[in-house]
């Protein structure tokens, strides 16, 4: 069923919504990381100003310059870092649309899905990053003790909380929040290998940019697959 649903989800990737999704949540997050560093130069600049004075060495004018340097080198590499998961969460507002476009051309019988309010997907794109950037942060220790598994720890945890929220996303939008949570409850382990397929890739630049919107889809694939064997139908 993993398999079968992610290259369903593969086969439609060129689809026109698809690249859509991808574009405002890649745009978005470049420009929610260009403000937030504008924002940190800003205020270096009304806590240092143009000029400070050093003990024993006096008023100097280069350690703004040297400030600035030093956090534009900062943001590269903490963009490294969270360019995937403020990505995925950002992404996490539009994916909607990837799993109607799944529906439209392989569930086509099915009626009007639920729409999310968008103040609910904003909370829930905010709660997902939060839980996705501490996860990861929290991890880093784990990395060091057990640097051996370092590899194996990021795709598990990672794994774990993309296939937790695709799922849900997906099943949500027929079945609503709480029996969306029940079914993911009960396929746990289902959903969980199907999220550390979609983790592995994370490690590999640029194709993690593609991973949210694969995800939605091929978790649109196993919702309809595990209710079509758990027998619910469908509702909006």
């Amino acid at each position: 069923m993993i398999f079968t649903s992610f290259f369903k989800a593969l086969s439609q990737i060129g689809d026109r919504r698809f690249q859509r999704v991808l574009l405002i949540g890649v745009g978005l997050t470049l420009a929610l990381l260009v403000a937030a560093y504008a924002l940190f130069l800003g205020l270096i600049q009304v806590l240092v100003g143009d000029t400070s004075t050093l003990p024993f060495i006096g008023e100097v004018t280069w350690l703004n310059d040297l400030l600035g340097w030093s956090s534009f080198l900062l943001m590269m590499v903490l963009s490294a870092f969270l360019m995937v998961p403020v990505a995925s969460a950002i992404t996490s507002m539009f994916l909607d649309e990837v799993a109607q476009a799944v529906e439209d051309r392989h569930y086509s019988g099915l009626g009007a899905a639920r729409k999310v309010p968008l103040g609910e997907a904003f909370r829930d794109t905010v709660n997902f990053l939060g839980v996705l950037i501490g996860a990861n942060l929290v991890a880093l220790i784990a990395y060091v003790i057990f640097t051996p598994f370092a590899l194996f720890i990021f795709w598990g945890l990672n794994g774990y909380l993309l296939g937790m929220e695709y799922f849900q996303l997906a099943a949500m939008r027929r079945i609503g929040r709480a029996r969306a949570r029940e079914m993911r409850r009960k396929n746990r382990l289902t959903i969980w290998a199907a999220g550390t397929l979609m983790a592995m890739p994370l490690s590999l630049p640029l194709v993690n940019l593609v991973i949210p919107i694969l995800g939605a889809a091929t978790f649109t694939h196993i919702y309809h697959a595990i209710a079509a064997r758990s027998g619910p139908a469908p509702s909006g």
